[in-house]
């Protein structure tokens, strides 16, 4: 096969904006991030190849691409997280042989290090392991840079390797279906593959099969991506950073793989997806993954569970606001629980009645206005958090807390907002 259809084209219809004057792919490409808000621009001529930024910047849109409302989109994305659909292989469309610096990597800050690849999706397998993950990517020179690894699925996978004296080979896919790239930002057990919750969500989604494909390495990717850059992760190890992260706040990391490149298959016009950090598409493509594995262990604890939000104000990672129908005093502690455990990241989480819109931050401050009480209605605890949280304490270690913004039990009519 010499190459196929693009599949971010695929997305492209009457709501993006278009820019056909050159775009440099250093700075420039964030200025006119925030110059469009929200709305998915399509960059004509980023240095001589095309572009796409602010794609999933509007949850919406989101929505709309995947045919489902919010609650389905919880419901079904909960459901594929256990659901068993076989992959499917299909026609290879990116056939077309090309090198990293046909690959327009950007520069988003001027406190960055260089240019990062962020939209990238780490296929790797090893001992019958198949594990998806986005790991962003410093861009050294041609040869290859180093890759930021956090202790989670891939890192193991990448720890055991070089034990045995082996480089880990990886697949890194830049432009594939919604669904796999959703799927590849959620956090499950080690045993489980990735790759079937896209198949599964996509199956909901599209009403038909995601095909899959091999790459140079023999790794399974969707047969439509855009770009698949093939590298390997060595023993060498070198600081990488700074770059401003979700958060807003700059990250450097001690001792991160060095990836040496080995070649990138595209199809034959694929368009470059550009994630500028700290923006509304890193915050949805990073949160929306994770309101469903927190929705999931709620449910699981008993608690009737009615919606789950990252909040932009805690950059859709550290902050949430879950919404449940109260049966029971003990509800609030169980759905505090059960949230840290689905989002390990997770560092507060307020918890709201059903007639408060967890969208609205001032109907959830609302409500924490008269229905808390911090000396009954907090739990505090101190765990493992985040590594984007600079507050924490050495080895990321974090104060977490729930708050209880919900009306007790027979608390009568002084808790409801409208009396008629």
């Amino acid at each position: 096969m010499q190459g196929g259809g693009c599949m971010i084209d695929s997305y492209l219809n009457e709501d993006f904006e278009r820019v056909r004057e050159k775009v440099s792919r250093k700075l420039q490409i964030t200025d006119i991030s925030k110059r469009y808000g929200n709305r998915p621009v399509l960059l004509e001529d980023l240095d001589g190849r095309k572009g796409v930024v602010n794609l999933w910047s509007d949850r919406e849109r989101i929505y709309r691409e995947l045919g489902m409302s919010r609650e389905r989109f919880l419901e079904n994305y909960e459901s594929s997280l256990s659901d068993n659909v076989p992959l499917k292989e299909g026609e290879k469309m990116f056939g077309v042989k090309a090198g990293i610096e046909d690959v327009p990597v950007c520069w988003h800050y001027r406190g960055d290090a260089g240019y990062y690849i962020t939209s990238g999706i780490f296929v790797a397998e090893r001992e019958g392991k198949r594990n998806l993950s986005i790991h962003r990517v410093f861009v050294e020179d041609e040869r290859g840079g180093y890759v930021r690894l956090v202790p989670r699925d891939l890192l193991s996978m990448y720890n055991d390797a070089v034990s045995h004296g082996e480089e880990l080979k990886v697949s890194i896919v830049i432009g594939s279906p919604l669904e796999y790239l959703l799927a590849s930002a959620t956090s499950v057990p080690f045993e489980r593959d990735e790759s079937v919750i896209a198949a599964s969500l996509y199956r909901k989604s599209k009403g038909k099969e995601m095909l899959f494909s091999k790459s140079r390495f023999g790794l399974t990717v969707p047969s439509d991506s855009d770009y698949v850059i093939n590298a390997v992760l060595t023993a060498e190890k070198k600081e990488e950073g700074p770059f401003k992260d979700v958060t807003g706040t700059y990250d450097i990391q001690e001792g991160q793989p060095r990836i040496v490149f080995d070649s990138v298959e595209t199809v034959r016009n694929p368009i470059y997806h550009v994630l500028v950090p700290a923006t509304s598409e890193h915050f949805n493509l990073m949160g929306l993954p994770r309101e469903p594995t927190i929705y999931r262990e709620i449910k699981k604890d008993g608690v009737d569970v009615k919606d789950v939000r990252l909040t932009e104000g805690g950059a859709s990672w550290l902050h949430a606001v879950v919404k449940i129908r109260k049966v029971s005093n003990d509800d609030f502690r169980r759905a505090v629980e059960a949230s840290f455990r689905g989002h390990r990241s997770l560092k507060r989480v307020i918890v709201v009645d059903e007639d408060i819109d967890i969208y609205d931050d001032r109907d959830v401050e609302w409500a924490l206005a008269t229905r808390f009480q911090a000396d009954r209605g907090i739990i505090i605890r101190k765990e493992r958090g985040s590594s984007l949280d600079p507050s924490s304490y050495e080895g990321f270690v974090t104060s977490k807390m729930g708050m209880d913004a919900t009306m007790p039990i027979g608390g009568g009519r002084k808790f409801v907002r409208e009396i008629s």
